[in-house]
Formats: C-alpha cells, sequence, structure tokens
C-alpha cells in the first residue's frame, strides 16, 4: 500500500511540473512573437489608465469662421413709442377708437373730453376780450394758459371768433401706428404668448365713454410696426460668440423668402425671468418687409474668427466640472485634465492642458468605464 501511494505521488508531480514548463513556453511565444505588455502598465488601477490600440489625434492650430445659429421673434421697436395723454382732468364725451390694436394715423381724432378747468380757462379769456381788450399781458397770459391745457391754436381761434367757450376739447394722436390701452396699466407685451393670445386681441377697451380721467393720465400708448427689432435668443454656449456689430442673417418662419441682414444693436445685460439664454436685439425698417410682429424667426450671426487651438468634440470627455483626454503614453492611455473654450460644430477649444507634440484618443467614449469613475491630477 504504501509503495502504491508513493508512486501515484511521484506521477502527480511530473504531470504538474510538464504543465508548468509548457506553460513557460507559451509565455516566452508571446514574447518573442508579438509586442508585449510590461507588467507595470496592467497592474494600474483603470480609474487611471486604459490599455488600448484606439486611433490617436492632435490639437490642430487652425481659424473657424464663427456661425451662430439662433431663435427668436420680431417685436416692437420701443424707441418709437409713443403716448397719448390728457393734460386737463374731465370726462370722455366721445372715442373715436373702438378695438385693441386698432390702427391709427397721425394727426387723427382719437377722443373728446369735457373739463370744468378748460371751461373756467375759456371764460376768463373771453372776459378779458369784452372787457379790458387793452390789457394785452393777462390776455395773452389767458391764451398761453389754453394752449398748455392742450387747446390747438385753430380751436383757440374758433372760441375767439365764436365768442363762446367750446364745451369739450379734442385729442388727437402725433403718432402713426397700432394703438394699444395704457390706461389699464398694462402697455406692451411682445411676448409670443400673450400675442396668441386671441381673447386678449379681440377683447373690447375698457376705456368708455362717460368715463373720467386724470391730468397727465396716460390713455393709449402708440407702437409704429414699421420699426421693429428681432430679439435673438442666444444658448449658453454660444454666449461668448455673438458681440454688438455682428451681422446677422434674420429668416422669419412665416416668410422664408422675407429673409433680411441687420447688425446686433444691443445685447441685454441680464437673462429674462425663467430664460437662460441671452437676449440680442437687431433693429430694422419694417416698413417694406410687413413681418408681423411676434412672427417666430431664425438667424444666423455671423463676424466671428477664431484663432484657436481645436480638438474634434468626441476627443474630450465631461465630467461636470472637468473635461479630459486620454493622452497617449506608454503601454496605453492616461486620463489627463486639460482646460477648454468654447464649443463650435464637431470641435472644441483647448485652452491649455496639451501640446501639439501629445496624442491623445480620438474617442474618448470608448475608454470610459462605465462601473468606475476616472480618477485625474490637476
Amino acid at each position: 500500500m504504501k509503495t502504491l501511494l508513493f508512486l501515484s505521488i511521484l506521477i502527480l508531480f511530473i504531470l504538474t511540473g510538464g504543465c508548468r514548463s509548457h506553460q513557460k513556453q507559451d509565455i516566452h511565444a508571446q514574447h518573442t512573437d508579438g509586442p508585449a505588455l510590461e507588467l507595470e502598465a496592467l497592474l494600474k488601477p483603470t480609474n487611471e489608465f486604459v490599455v488600448s490600440t484606439i486611433a490617436v489625434t492632435t490639437i490642430q492650430k487652425k481659424e473657424e469662421q464663427i456661425e451662430v445659429e439662433a431663435l427668436g421673434k420680431i417685436g416692437y421697436d420701443t424707441r418709437q413709442a409713443g403716448s397719448i395723454s390728457s393734460r386737463v382732468a374731465g370726462r370722455i364725451e366721445k372715442l373715436f377708437v373702438r378695438y385693441r390694436y386698432q390702427k391709427i394715423v397721425k394727426g387723427q381724432h382719437i377722443l373728446d373730453i369735457y373739463s370744468p378747468e378748460l371751461m373756467t380757462a375759456q371764460q376768463n379769456l373771453l372776459f378779458l376780450l369784452k372787457n379790458d381788450p387793452a390789457n394785452t399781458t393777462f390776455i395773452q397770459a389767458a391764451r398761453e394758459k389754453l394752449l398748455l391745457l392742450g387747446m390747438s391754436g385753430q380751436q383757440l381761434q374758433q372760441v375767439i371768433q365764436s365768442g363762446k367757450p367750446s364745451s369739450s376739447i379734442a385729442i388727437y394722436s402725433n403718432y402713426s401706428g397700432h394703438i394699444h390701452e395704457a390706461i389699464s396699466g398694462e402697455g406692451m407685451n411682445t411676448e409670443a404668448e400673450t400675442m396668441r393670445d386671441i381673447s386678449l386681441i379681440t377683447e373690447e377697451l375698457s376705456l368708455k365713454e362717460g368715463m373720467y380721467i386724470q391730468k397727465g393720465q396716460s390713455v393709449f400708448t402708440v407702437y409704429n410696426p414699421d420699426h421693429a427689432w428681432a430679439i435673438l435668443n442666444i444658448y449658453g454656449e454660444n454666449q461668448g460668440l455673438v458681440k454688438t456689430g455682428n451681422t446677422v442673417r434674420v429668416t422669419p418662419e412665416t416668410a422664408p423668402g422675407k429673409d433680411f441682414r441687420g447688425v446686433i444693436d444691443f445685447i441685454e445685460p441680464f437673462y429674462r425671468k425663467e430664460n437662460k439664454t441671452l437676449t440680442a436685439r437687431v433693429f430694422f425698417n419694417n416698413s417694406d418687409l410687413k413681418i408681423p410682429v411676434g412672427s417666430q424667426v431664425r438667424a444666423i450671426v455671423f463676424g466671428n474668427t477664431k484663432d484657436a487651438y481645436w480638438l474634434p468634440k468626441q476627443a474630450v470627455l465631461s465630467l461636470g466640472l472637468d473635461k479630459v483626454v486620454f493622452q497617449k503614453t506608454n503601454g496605453g492611455f492616461k486620463a489627463h485634465k486639460i482646460n477648454t473654450g468654447i464649443t463650435y460644430k464637431n470641435n472644441i477649444q483647448v485652452l491649455r492642458g496639451v501640446s501639439e507634440m501629445d496624442s491623445v484618443a480620438a474617442n474618448a467614449q470608448y475608454l470610459m468605464d462605465s462601473e468606475s469613475f476616472i480618477k485625474i491630477k490637476n
């Protein structure tokens, strides 16, 4: 029995030794037949070092003609807005405008107001003309007071010739355009949602005949549709590319054939409510184009040339606050932090972190391990 046990152990020892010798031969063959990986590269952590034969690329220094696409809408040019107000307190005797956004022209009769103050001023003038015609100083002061209260020179002359005070004073528009109510404090809202609210557009005027208005109160606001601006929304990644003076091509979605060119005149220095886009204004003459206010537009902003170092967008991996590339080293790729600038089309600007002599993975996503995080050194 002892003899059989000894022979079994001897046979097992011979067999295991033979397998090990074959393994050594296979490893030696791998080292001699092709490129071998160093053991140190294989032992590095997967979140710092990746072994791969993926294609590589390098940063390229070139000039890019930047074109930024933007969306927006047409709005009134508020610099051309005018206000129709009353210089006296009184009651509206007659109203000659009937609905919101009614088109009016300069010199058009808007409303008539009965004013006790105006009536008293007219009676004073007529009394002086009848009882003290030589007192030119007082007569001239009475005339000027009526003119300051809003009476026109023609109306004043009619009162003097007839010798009777006028019971009401006519209010005329000094502007041409679309009329908007100002008495309710609404003013003009150029938001697309408001312009599409048909109930607001067709709603009757809150101002009615028989109502009283106060001295100096703004009754209507007039906006001229012949003077408008395109309000463009610039998204975050493109905000650094847009400047005042850039040329813009604007294409209305309602009339693609009426595209026009303009210049960015103003960039709003704030973000609008619930909006994280930068707003740029392009003023233009709308007298010939006749583009409806509130129309949606598409725009392309030209004029910026960027001379910089660029990498393909796929070569850069975003880790939130940090951007990394996989730099080619002996045996594989190492995660390396870089500082980036703007993103344009399929390229991303590199500010620092790699040089023209460095090779990086052409597609960093292929080297990303979904089950671990990437560890980088600053």
